[in-house]
């Protein structure tokens, strides 16, 4: 179980910005002024069972979902993400273009924390990105990089597509930070700038790219590497996938090995898929339940079943929900200037090709994760002797 004050530690505030003006530039610029929204002044330690079990019900996912076809990408930055309380560990959902990558590398590497990684993340990154180019061209070298989002430089997160930028020009590729409507077609190719673009570091959440038909169809077309892409959200991230991972009939008759079965069914809350006929049954029973959008991402959309009002009930009955048994978040007692606040948490693997590379804690206050609370944000993981 993780504990509470004793086993947290203030962050060398120095250290991350003397880490942060390493970067400079731009990058300083842009994080100076969400920094104390980022960045919580704790470290969390978990236990090796802890990180273990969700070793367990990551390899299990695995088993589910299949292996995807040969000479395919196989989804960069892929984010499993836990509650830890005191009945065990609880997978609540899998995010197939998770933020806070390369973020978390930042602080990890400004404590030099015997953190839960490898000892270079930068070259595990950069490795993971010229692994899903390499599936799809061989040894062609990998020379252009655009990382997607609409207007990204009013994105929150929009510091870690600088330091995503910094590390491939380090690593020789040429990335640029790009608004879809920016990449241009030509000849069935994918253009910025008069360049052509090899990759696609996927950070937008319209997960299918409806809205962006010029990306799909150079996708589709095997023109363009993208990741995530939207077969990767198809096989893991669909909150309805939360139902497969936690039915026990269904699992048995795919054929799913029973240890992997038994992860899934310890892991993974049980979700079922919301509908409207059997509301009055719903309504009665709420609060035992979290009410998920299928295609929500972030947050958007989440309710707590014992938050809810009969309007907003009454919303989701006639929407595409699931409900996952409610599996309270766990918390921490963090030191906030002369305060100690009590803040819940949650604990992300960020994944690829089904290993952890890094595992990260989001501390918040609410009834879902954010970054607007004193003292929350990302915080180190370590593991607990």
């Amino acid at each position: 179980m993780v504990e509470t004050t004793a086993q947290l530690v203030e962050i060398n505030r120095q250290a991350l910005n003397d880490r942060i003006s390493l970067e400079g530039g731009a990058f300083a610029e842009a994080i100076a002024p969400i920094q104390q929204q980022l960045f919580s002044n704790a470290v969390l330690n978990l236990e090796i069972s802890q990180i273990e079990k969700m070793r367990s019900v990551i390899a299990a996912v695995e088993e589910v979902v299949g292996k995807p076809e040969a000479n395919t990408a196989l989804g960069v930055f892929f984010g499993y993400d836990f509650h830890v309380n005191e009945q065990g560990v609880h997978l609540i959902e899998v995010n197939t273009n998770a933020g806070g990558g390369f973020l978390n590398a930042l602080l990890i590497e400004s404590q030099r924390a015997d953190s839960i990684s490898g000892e270079n993340l930068e070259q595990t990154f950069i490795e993971m990105f010229r692994n899903e180019w390499r599936l799809a061209h061989g040894d062609v070298p990998l020379k252009t990089i655009a990382i997607v989002d609409e207007n990204p430089e009013a994105q929150f997160l929009y510091p870690e597509f600088l330091l995503a930028k910094q590390m491939f020009a380090r690593a020789g590729i040429m990335a640029y930070i790009v608004d879809p409507a920016k990449l241009h077609v030509l000849e069935e190719n994918l253009y910025v700038d008069g360049q052509r673009i090899d990759l696609i570091y996927n950070r937008l959440t319209d997960f299918a790219l409806t809205r962006y038909p010029h990306i799909r169809t150079a996708w589709e077309m095997n023109q363009i590497v993208v990741t995530p892409n939207p077969t990767h959200y198809e096989r893991y991230a669909d909150k309805r996938k939360l139902a497969q991972f936690s039915d026990a009939e269904l699992l048995r008759a795919e054929g799913v090995s029973q240890p992997n079965i038994d992860a899934l069914l310890s892991g993974v809350p049980e979700t079922k898929i919301v509908r409207a006929v059997d509301a009055e049954q719903w309504w009665a029973d709420r609060k035992q339940w979290f009410f998920k959008p299928m295609s929500g991402y972030g947050s958007k959309g989440a309710y707590r079943g014992d938050k809810v009002t009969k309007r907003v009930f009454e919303e989701i009955m006639q929407s595409d929900y699931v409900a996952q048994r409610l599996a309270v978040p766990g918390e921490c007692s963090v030191k906030v200037a002369e305060e100690v606040l009590s803040l819940k948490y949650d604990v992300r693997c960020y994944v690829y090709a089904g290993h952890i590379q890094l595992i990260a804690a989001r501390l918040y206050q609410g009834q879902t994760t954010n970054f607007r609370t004193l003292g929350g944000g990302f915080a180190c993981v370590l593991c607990a002797a």
